[in-house]
């Protein structure tokens, strides 16, 4: 019997990147963008949310250049300006106009690169634990940032690692089955993955300091969604976007890590599809 993930399993050509990515539903197009984290691909960071937003919507989940199965990169420039950059040729390739985004950590800083670089692109914005920021009283790098880039550092990928990355993930660790962490192992650790990691750079240059950029000539209306206890990208990420985005609004969840899609998921779904919905299923912002 073919399950859900293997029968919305789709690729497209992006530009010059062989993307895959999973859909279903219908309407108004909605982009889920994963995070960075070891193994990580839009379905193992979105599988609580697909099937309940695609109910209404169309939903589209891309795995992002170098994870999940698609196109494995070098990245040569930013990250978030390269995956934007992508993003766009995936529109454009299915013939999309704009598109809401739900973007977590990586996949955040993403989509609100691309509503910066394109605005046209992009209908609302709905921004969890998102990278592009800096943390207004934590001290930077997070533990959770220095464990992702020590994953594939030193001795190379282990499983202990993996533990170690994914326990800061969420606020209750005794939701982490070994059926997930194997699944992520397995999927980290391919050999065409270790020998070209996710968000290897050629001199690693720094994610992109998107709070730099000209966040207050944004007119999105755009959502953000933190975890109190998250431990990759702490609340206080969040205050100084608060401040520049001039339609931005900011929801808490408590006892919650840096996967609220996934810690929360029937919480984060509702507020993700009531927040959209004030659109009526249209561009309007």
């Amino acid at each position: 019997m073919t399950s859900r993930e293997e029968s919305t399993s789709k690729r497209i050509k992006a530009g010059a990147i062989d993307l895959h990515y999973h859909e279903s539903g219908s309407g108004f197009p909605v982009v889920l963008l994963h995070g960075g984290g070891p193994g990580a691909s839009g379905w193992s960071n979105f599988s609580r949310n697909f099937a309940p937003l695609a109910a209404h919507w169309r939903v589209l989940v891309p795995d992002l250049p170098g994870f999940g199965k698609s196109e494995r990169v070098t990245l040569e420039d930013r990250a978030f300006g390269f995956y934007a950059g992508v993003i766009r040729d995936f529109l454009r390739a299915l013939g999309i106009s704009q598109a809401h985004f739900v973007g977590n950590s990586l996949g955040g800083g993403t989509a609100l690169k691309l509503a910066l670089d394109h605005p046209g692109h992009v209908g609302r914005l709905v921004l969890m634990g998102t990278g592009g920021s800096l943390p207004v009283f934590s001290a930077t790098p997070t533990e959770g940032v220095c464990r992702l880039f020590d994953f594939y550092a030193g001795a190379g990928p282990s499983m202990q690692k993996l533990r170690s990355f994914i326990d800061l993930l969420v606020y209750d660790t005794s939701a982490i089955t070994d059926e997930l962490l194997a699944a992520r192992y397995a999927a980290a650790t391919l050999p065409e993955v270790v020998s070209n990691p996710p968000l290897k750079f050629k001199g690693r240059p720094p994610l992109e300091e998107l709070w730099r950029e000209a966040l207050g000539e944004l007119t999105h209306d755009v959502l953000l969604v933190n975890g109190r206890e998250d431990r990759v990208v702490p609340l206080d990420t969040a205050f100084l976007l608060l401040k520049l985005i001039p339609n931005a609004r900011l929801h808490v969840l408590p006892k919650c890590g840096h996967w609220a899609q996934w810690e929360h998921a029937d919480e984060f779904n509702a507020l993700v599809h009531d927040f959209l919905g004030r659109a009526s299923g249209s561009a309007a912002r």
